[in-house]
């Protein structure tokens, strides 16, 4: 009898926890009551933000598309969660949409996406911008909503570049014993310990402080993070070594996509390739000016002996911890892809 009990119980239990998680989940919200479909868009960045600004050209294009009939709420500044909260929530369905750093927490989901961090991969941003429309986007897509969300399309973020607080950076053996803020990734770590400077995480909401208590000597961040997030303040050199090139991904939960009627689909695909056109644009034009700014605010910014750096680097894709995580064969798709890349 108290088996029998005790089974009932686990029944109950077990059907109340499937119910409270439907409850939780915002995928299968339909339109409100006068036929509007809502997006929550989450950012981790201010008002300026890579990810914001492409947020806010996505509202305008879909909303316009859809004559205001599916809306987007903008949130920035962690209001929706950090990024690993935000893509997971945007998995999951309890947030619509967000747009998180590629190579950041999603590798988590889709470990392919780590493919980013394998430094020196583009010389340019030609090169990354071909290779994700043409190559990455295809190949990662499935993985996605195998995953429970659709990619939409890479937003810019921008190569990355040593900051710190200790020297000037401009060869790889002047990387040697400086404490980098990296994201938590083992080819973050691999690519610290080809350097020899010691890889330290820390959650980017906490890293203007870190860099200004002297928890970490420096950073690496696009000039746009740097600028919009204000290290300068905190920052004495900058390293133009363009180590990688870090993209954002637009993520929408599939299931609330696929519940929106065919032409809303459509308008929110068309949306996003504009968001991501306008705002690489966007955030190009004001590279140059930012990277003035913050050098007028005292920041010392330094060319690199490039070379220096990639032979450092050059075998670190083959490491087995990293090879774990990328497949080699991936990292020769994306060269292939570059090497044959229409010349014009």
């Amino acid at each position: 009898m108290l088996g029998k009990k005790l089974k009932m119980a686990g029944a109950i239990l077990l059907s109340l926890g499937l119910l409270l998680t439907a409850g939780c989940s915002g995928a299968k919200k339909g339109p409100d009551k006068n036929g509007v479909y809502k997006i929550k868009f989450g950012s981790t960045g201010n008002n300026e933000h890579q990810y914001t600004v492409y947020g806010k050209y996505f509202k305008q294009k879909v909303e316009e598309l859809t004559n205001g009939k599916v809306q987007v709420e903008i949130y920035p500044n962690n209001a929706l969660g950090n990024e690993r909260e935000m893509a997971e929530s945007t998995l999951m369905g309890t947030i619509e949409m967000c747009c998180v750093t590629s190579d950041g927490t999603l590798p988590s989901w889709v470990p392919e996406t780590q493919i980013l961090s394998i430094p020196y991969l583009f010389a340019n941003k030609k090169e990354a911008y071909y290779v994700l429309d043409h190559t990455l986007q295809d190949y990662l897509e499935p993985k996605f909503e195998a995953k429970g969300a659709k990619h939409l399309a890479f937003a810019e973020l921008g190569f990355r570049h040593f900051t710190n607080n200790t020297r000037p950076i401009k060869k790889a053996s002047d990387m040697k014993g400086l404490k980098i803020r990296v994201q938590e990734a083992p080819v973050w770590f691999a690519l610290m310990n080809d350097l020899q400077a010691t890889a330290t995480p820390v959650p980017f909401a906490e890293l203007y402080t870190a860099l200004q208590q002297g928890m970490v000597d420096g950073e690496e961040n696009p000039i746009a993070s740097v600028a919009s997030s204000k290290f300068y303040e905190v920052q004495k050199y900058m390293s133009l070594d363009g180590h990688t090139y870090a993209a954002g991904s637009a993520l929408i939960n599939k299931q609330f996509y696929d519940s929106l009627p065919p032409e809303y689909q459509k308008a929110v695909d068309e949306a996003a390739i504009y968001a991501r056109d306008a705002q690489r644009a966007d955030i190009n034009g004001k590279e140059a000016k930012m990277l003035e700014d913050m050098k007028a605010k005292g920041m010392e910014v330094d060319e690199v002996d490039i070379d220096s750096f990639k032979e450092a680097t050059k075998d670190l894709y083959r490491e087995p911890a990293v090879a774990k995580l990328v497949k080699p064969e991936l990292v020769e798709l994306v060269k292939k892809a570059i090497a044959d890349m229409p010349k014009s």
